[in-house]
């Protein structure tokens, strides 16, 4: 999560909030990582665990991650929870909760959907007060700008 938060951190340089995620392979190396990049690829798409996902398949090379644990700084929403259940990783542990948008249990629980073909285990609440510190910081910081979110 310590990785996932450094990430999380660089993203703000970039005026993207701030959410990092890692990918670690079975042996315990990280084989993916990344912080939102929306605002940077000018993509919708461009959540952390996606790019994060997509880089570990790469390096694996293939799509399935059984065996890999992603760690994100916040609850996944309900695309990366899709791409999440479609990647086959054993293990999705996040940090903050995300009431108004997250798949992992708060708003939904579609990782854990028993209609699904794949369910990760979830573990949540990892180092929960940095990363919603995090969050909460950047979206003060950008009202004060008067910034659209």
């Amino acid at each position: 999560m310590t990785a996932a938060l450094d990430l999380a951190r660089a993203a703000t340089a970039y005026a993207e909030v701030p959410v990092g995620a890692v990918v670690v392979s079975p042996s315990g190396e990280i084989v993916g990582a990344a912080h939102n990049r929306r605002e940077i690829d000018h993509d919708p798409t461009a959540h952390a665990e996606v790019l994060a996902l997509r880089e570990a398949a790469a390096a694996a090379g293939q799509w399935r991650l059984a065996g890999h644990t992603l760690v994100v700084t916040l609850e996944p929403c309900t695309m990366c929870a899709g791409a999440i259940v479609l990647s086959r990783v054993d293990r999705v542990v996040f940090g903050a909760f995300d009431d108004k948008a997250g798949a992992a249990g708060s708003l939904w629980d579609v990782v854990r959907d028993r209609r699904l073909n794949h369910r990760p285990e979830v573990i949540s609440g990892l180092m929960a007060e940095e990363s919603a510190a995090l969050l909460t910081d950047y979206f003060q910081t950008q009202l004060r700008r008067g910034d659209q979110c």
